[in-house]
């Protein structure tokens, strides 16, 4: 594109709208695309434009507009929609809920390319429908189409975004502890957990309540796999006690553990471990008296049918640390980030 005096700029094309304020109205008085006649000369010139800027033939640029629906098109995304261009950007929006996933070293690598801005909900973000994801846009008017056609490149057999739908499961309950098992404690576990899992799809099958007993725990927990269990939960006994014998059960189970302990606070002993496709986690104690720990992070991955790495849980130690507000926002917070 070129600047050009509006005298000097009769049969040539407009590349951007030219705003018009009168009379409570503001609005566009001439939209991008028009071939500027000298008859609009004197009305460009009331509304204080003295210089505009045209179209170049073979420029090889692009519209900040057309650079929006061309980025919008290199990252498609089930489960949601861009906007139509608006002020040169388009907006990702959720038409369901799921886990927002963003590839970090393919962004990072495109907004690197110079003109191209793209903006996105932080990775493994918990979405709902409505809900904003992302934005994309170019920060000048417009831009050499070589910059487009070099991060459509990058995109090609990468997903840049993702909106991963939440799959229902069966979820079988196992609280240990010889002081709830015999009466001496009401358990309080069950009715907090029954409250987190209500947010996803599928049911509880059950809730049992076991003595400190390797025995009582492996059997338990077969007998709901044997029900159609799909997702096996374990609360009480995940501290260092010698009482404390949930982990030996889980692995007594044949479960395959990622990882007992987690850089987190709360939720520091959380254990996450796998029989073949079964999600298994071991929850402590923190999750009964606080609104967020981390079983609160690691449940949207866990219904979006993603198997937790070693490596991804280690990540979450940057921010990890809770910040303990008086009024809970997660999770538009700090913590649970990775």
């Amino acid at each position: 594109m070129r600047k050009v005096k509006v005298e000097e700029a009769v049969g040539l094309t407009l590349c951007h709208d030219l705003t018009e304020m009168r009379d409570g109205f503001k609005g566009p008085a001439f939209r991008r695309g028009h071939v500027i006649t000298e008859a609009d000369i004197p009305h460009m010139l009331d509304i204080g434009k003295r210089t505009v800027f045209v179209w170049e033939e073979n420029a090889g640029e692009i519209h900040e507009e057309d650079a929006a629906l061309r980025m919008a098109a290199m990252a498609p995304v089930d489960g949601a929609h861009y906007t139509a261009p608006s002020e040169g950007k388009v907006l990702l929006l959720a038409d369901r809920e799921g886990m927002f996933r963003v590839d970090t070293d393919l962004l990072r690598e495109i907004n690197s390319i110079g003109d191209i801005t793209i903006s996105t909900l932080p990775d493994h973000y918990p979405a709902r429908p409505g809900m904003r994801l992302a934005s994309m846009r170019i920060v000048p008017l417009v831009t050499k189409e070589e910059q487009i056609i070099r991060a459509e490149a990058l995109c090609k057999g990468r997903r840049l975004l993702n909106l991963l739908p939440y799959q229902p499961r069966k979820t079988g309950i196992i609280i240990t502890g010889s002081e709830i098992y015999h009466g001496r404690i009401k358990d309080k576990f069950e009715a907090v957990a029954r409250k987190k899992l209500a947010a996803y799809p599928g049911e509880v099958i059950g809730a049992a309540v076991c003595d400190d007993d390797l025995d009582m725990l492996v059997n338990t927990a077969r007998g709901f796999l044997a029900r159609g269990a799909d997702f096996l939960i374990f609360s009480g006994g995940m501290s260092v006690d010698p009482d404390d014998l949930t982990p030996s059960a889980i692995r007594r189970l044949g479960c395959e553990v990622v990882t007992h302990g987690v850089p987190s606070q709360p939720g520091n002993m959380t254990l996450m471990a796998y029989l073949g496709d079964v999600p298994v986690m071991g929850v402590p104690g923190a999750a009964i008296s606080l609104p967020t720990t981390i079983f609160d992070v690691m449940l949207p991955q866990v219904f979006a049918g993603v198997k937790f790495t070693h490596e991804e849980l280690i990540g979450l130690g940057d921010g990890g640390l809770c910040q303990m507000c008086a009024a809970c926002h997660f999770p538009n917070c700090t913590f649970g980030r990775y």
